[in-house]
């Protein structure tokens, strides 16, 4: 079975993600200091080429093994314990993703989450399906109490891990604390708001840093450190017509985890794929031609297109 979380994004124009923010209403002001870490990041990303492991579906390996270097980072994948833990110990940060289960993916991750934990690295999670079968949810539990640094996913399945985890108001009804995401977000972004939130602020209580992000895609997406909430029009809705596009996401913000906080990792990476989705969307003849086009607007995006787009608040 073939599971891919894909970042629904709309299809905002390139040029309207840069205009100035003073003609945005409630856009972050242009001398933002979150607008300078994050051309920070994007500089300290193609600078520095980090490494940042994944341990991911096998489905989508490739394209998210090239985005991240198209991204201006470095990439390795395996599914050995032993040997992501090892190379855990020089590299930036990990990216584990549950989707395509194989049978020894139920050790093997409840393995790692406690390696990397009790070395204190950074990594990202992506709930791909999350309440989808037994096995898939006793890994997501496995991750509760050594979770990861940064967490990103669609509303779906980020409405079922902050349930699973038991982070949700104890007033919520048994068939919303139960139900699977599947395959494809079955719930707007707005929904998954007051989850997000709770599991940032999970997330940043086991952290070593006491920082933690949450990053919800869709057609507007939502980055919260349990505190701070952003909104970041954009993108292209072809995402959603390639498999991969959320796991290549998920391996990015592994990329940007390796030089900065969550907070502004979860937001260069998601910022990054929109304005290069809007790039690629203009250049696209199809679903085949995106993807490449895709990866090069990856490569060719400015730290300044990246950091002057549209942020709400």
């Amino acid at each position: 079975m073939s599971i891919d979380s894909s970042n629904a994004s709309s299809t905002t124009s390139a040029s309207s993600a840069t205009v100035p923010s003073a003609t945005r209403p409630g856009d972050l002001p242009d001398d933002h200091p979150l607008r300078a870490r994050i051309a920070e990041a994007v500089h300290a990303v193609r600078d520095t080429t980090p490494l940042a492991q994944s341990f991911t579906n096998f489905v989508t390996i490739n394209l998210v093994a090239n985005a991240q270097l198209a991204a201006g980072g470095t990439a390795a994948m395996s599914y050995l314990p032993d040997d992501v833990l090892d190379i855990a110990a020089i590299c930036g940060a990990t990216y584990i993703n549950v989707g395509t289960l194989l049978p020894f993916y139920k050790d093997a991750l409840a393995d790692i989450a406690r390696g990397l934990h009790d070395q204190g690295k950074p990594w990202v999670l992506d709930p791909v399906a999350a309440g989808l079968g037994a096995t898939r949810t006793a890994i997501l539990e496995s991750f509760r109490d050594v979770p990861p640094t940064v967490v990103r996913g669609n509303a779906s399945e980020i409405i079922v891990l902050d349930r699973m985890w038991g982070l949700a108001d104890a007033d919520a009804t048994e068939e919303e604390a139960t139900r699977p995401a599947g395959v494809e977000s079955v719930d707007e972004v707005d929904s998954a708001i007051p989850a997000a939130r709770r599991i940032a602020r999970h997330l940043a209580t086991h952290s070593p840093n006491g920082q933690g992000a949450v990053a919800v895609s869709g057609a507007v997406d939502f980055v919260t450190d349990g505190t701070n909430d952003y909104r970041l029009p954009g993108g292209s809705a072809l995402m959603t017509k390639i498999t991969g596009a959320g796991c290549s996401l998920g391996g990015v913000v592994g990329t940007y985890l390796a030089v900065a906080d969550p907070l502004t990792a979860a937001m260069a990476a998601s910022l990054h794929f929109n304005r290069a989705g809007e790039i690629a969307e203009a250049a696209a003849h199809g679903p085949g031609s995106f993807q490449t086009e895709f990866l090069d607007a990856l490569w060719n995006v400015t730290a300044e297109q990246i950091a002057e787009s549209a942020i709400l608040q």
